[in-house]
């Protein structure tokens, strides 16, 4: 993982963070309170900017650099600031290389605590972030925050070279190796490159001869989903593909291209 991933991965919002809180007067974490005790505190220290209130000055103090965009702890080996000391402590791992919270179950070890509950996840098979509209439930929050997209039609991502926009990021990453000419998955066996992982694995069932998809109706195999989808074709009668000129259709779109050229005099 580069500087720069892991630096972004540093910023993102902890999914357990409802279940902790900071002290931002002694960099500590400890577990929250319950309801009854939270109601039971004073909160006297009010943000005069967004109304958030403190149980202490200090932590109006620390909160109010949200807002100034203040950022007093300066990592002295890359330059970048940090709001408060935790996050630099953090940061400082990436250089290291430290990783200090390790998996019971597998011994993967994680730089950032929260990067641990979340992998605990997979063994545990917890799926807390469901959606409200259909039902379906993610193991992390920003896979939730992906799926929405999908009932919004909200597509953030824009290519600046083309402005197609996307509702992934790793969609968008995708779409610009079509200008770039980038294929960095090659395949070990014959050397050819793809511009998309799931291109190679489509390819490497050439080389292994695994047809995974099956036709319901026949029981004949295919390599690839789309040709199990147009031959299923074959059953239906569908011919989606139409002629302007006779009206004649094809199930394929390449057997409409070669009819085109009956019309243009060409052989076919």
């Amino acid at each position: 993982m580069t500087l720069k991933e892991e630096s972004q991965e540093l910023n993102e919002k902890e999914d357990h963070v409802q279940h902790e809180k900071y002290n931002f007067m002694t960099e500590e974490k400890s577990f929250s309170c319950t309801h009854t005790e939270k109601t039971s505190q004073k909160r006297a220290f009010t943000c005069q900017q967004c109304g958030k209130s403190f149980t202490r000055k200090g932590y109006v103090e620390v909160h109010m650099r949200v807002h100034t965009g203040e950022k007093p702890f300066t990592c002295q080996l890359c330059g970048k600031s940090f709001i408060n000391k935790t996050n630099l402590k953090n940061h400082m791992r990436i250089h290291s290389g430290e990783k200090p919270y390790t998996c019971s179950h597998c011994g993967k070890s994680f730089k950032l605590k929260y990067r641990l509950a979340n992998h605990k996840r997979i063994h545990t098979g917890e799926k807390p972030f469901t959606c409200k509209l259909c039902g379906k439930s993610y193991t992390h929050k920003r896979n939730h925050s992906d799926h929405m997209r999908t009932h919004t039609g909200v597509k953030p991502y824009t290519c600046s070279q083309c402005g197609k926009s996307f509702n992934l990021k790793q969609h968008l990453d995708d779409h610009k190796r079509i200008h770039t000419g980038e294929k960095p998955f090659t395949c070990q066996q014959c050397g050819k490159s793809f511009t998309h992982k799931g291109n190679l694995r489509n390819h490497m069932r050439t080389h292994t001869g695994v047809k995974p998809f099956s036709c319901q109706q026949c029981g004949k195999n295919f390599t690839l989903k789309q040709h199990l989808i147009n031959h299923m074709k074959i059953h239906t009668g569908e011919k989606p593909f139409t002629c302007q000129q006779c009206g004649k259709g094809f199930i394929q779109k390449g057997n409409l291209t070669k009819h085109m050229k009956v019309h243009a005099g060409e052989k076919p």
